[in-house]
């Protein structure tokens, strides 16, 4: 798999957090499924090779639209390439996609929505992207779309430090800490939350908090998963291993026995 990835114009960096693209257009033969775990991002996909099935926790299978919204991952999901690889996606910021729809962010996790039932102007869109020849132009297309809604945008600032403050945090940060942070109540804050990145507080923490670990492990940065645990902020092992099985469908030391190729393409720096 020949795997790219690129950076947005300054001005949509605030909400973009990449462009990448996965390609193999030169073998059709069906691939294995691979494993992707939640990491508090969403992404906008457009595929121009064969189309991707996906499959949940519980084993069924959904076929993907050949363009379309991912929102936020709960668990883990597997996909498989039937066929030619050709993608391009837009990782968002976890809080980065809300200014540029007209629907709460939390309508779309755990689901897949076309382009084209997203923006009344999905379709062209969808056909622009089509026509792309390079990255490079598929870029264009893009940053064009999305700079063209940001006039009527709205302001988002206080979730974007919320984000920040809980990545920063390793995602150990206190909900009683963020809202004294930004001068707002519990309640208002979790709602807005909610519908701007698709996620709970606690659940988007937690998130950032596995994929911290995930990172420890990679990098072979600990002796034991205790201490891992104790690293990644983890009350003990215990607690360690319920989330991360939580989130991978694995075990810590199954992780290491599988060939995770799209874990490290997305889950990891």
């Amino acid at each position: 798999m020949d795997y790219q990835l690129y950076s947005p114009n300054d001005r949509l960096s605030k909400y973009i957090r990449c462009y990448w693209s996965l390609d193999n257009l030169e073998d059709s033969t069906p691939h294995s499924r691979e494993r992707i775990f939640p990491d508090g991002c969403i992404e906008l996909i457009f595929n121009h090779g064969d189309l991707f099935v996906t499959y949940n926790p519980k084993g069924e299978a959904e076929v993907q639209p050949k363009s379309f919204i991912h929102g936020q991952l709960k668990k883990f999901i597997e996909v498989q390439g039937i066929g030619k690889v050709g993608i391009f996606s837009i990782r968002f910021q976890p809080a980065g996609l809300q200014p540029f729809i007209d629907l709460p962010v939390s309508n779309l996790t755990e689901v897949f929505m076309e382009v084209s039932k997203i923006w009344k102007e999905g379709s062209l869109l969808e056909e622009d992207m089509n026509r792309c020849q390079s990255n490079d132009e598929r870029i264009t297309v893009i940053e064009n779309f999305l700079e063209s809604r940001l006039e009527n945008a709205p302001n988002n600032d206080d979730i974007e430090r919320c984000v920040e403050e809980i990545i920063q945090s390793d995602g150990m940060i206190s909900i009683e800490k963020l809202t004294e942070d930004l001068n707002t109540g519990k309640r208002h804050l979790e709602r807005k939350f909610l519908s701007n990145v698709g996620l709970s507080l606690k659940l988007f923490s937690r998130i950032i908090r596995f994929n911290n670990a995930l990172q420890l492990i990679e990098n072979k940065d600990f002796r034991n998963f205790t201490n891992v645990a104790h690293d990644g902020g983890f009350y003990d092992q215990a607690h360690f291993i319920k989330d991360f099985k939580y989130f991978t469908g694995l075990n810590p030391k199954q992780y290491f026995s599988e060939n995770l190729e799209m874990a490290k393409y997305f889950n990891l720096e």
